[in-house]
């Protein structure tokens, strides 16, 4: 039942103006992309697709998967008229049926931090597709009573990466809400 709430309150969010999609890519994946080679990318909870096309449009081959179908919809529609190639799907970030990679990079500006119980199925997949030597490079608020029900990370969640998933750094720091957040950058061993 929570996860059909969850993709109703969702789903409504983008008929309206969603505030976290601010159609700005962040200067951490401007970053990212400049001091990386290009590859494949895949945006896990891509919404509109604004990280989709500034990737395309920088030379990465992209895919974009999110669970609001209005979402990718939406993200189509921008990638037309940016004149951009990408690969759009709606997915469940837990079960990427038909997502193969390997990417190079996997983008996720919180996805994970929102999933509750679904966050093992999301390592997972995470593990699966992500090339060794790839990057994950993933942004997500704290919450110190997150746990299956409430959105947020809690260290456990942290500790919940597998161990072939390295971190490469992290950036604290707090949301518009003023929560703590942080940006992190994980590598995949090369195993």
């Amino acid at each position: 039942m929570r996860n059909i709430l969850r993709r109703l309150t969702f789903s409504l969010w983008y008929y309206f103006n969603p505030p976290w999609d601010s159609g700005i890519s962040p200067p951490e994946l401007l970053d990212f992309i400049e001091n990386h080679p290009l590859g494949n990318a895949i945006d896990i909870g891509c919404g509109t697709g604004t990280n989709v096309i500034t990737l395309a449009k920088a030379g990465w081959q992209v895919t974009g998967v999110d669970f609001v179908p209005r979402a990718i919809r939406m993200a189509k529609r921008k990638a037309r008229k940016a004149r951009i190639e990408a690969e759009l799907h709606v997915r469940d970030a837990s079960k990427l049926t038909g997502i193969s990679g390997p990417f190079d990079l996997a983008l996720d500006m919180g996805c994970f931090h929102s999933l509750g119980d679904k966050r093992a199925g999301y390592l997972s997949e995470l593990e699966r597709i992500l090339a060794p030597g790839g990057h994950w490079l993933m942004y997500g608020f704290f919450n110190p009573t997150a746990d299956q029900t409430h959105n947020g990370l809690a260290e456990a969640d942290l500790e919940s990466i597998p161990a072939s998933i390295k971190l490469v750094w992290r950036q604290d720091g707090f949301d518009k809400g003023e929560r703590p957040s942080a940006w992190f950058l994980f590598r995949k061993t090369d195993n």
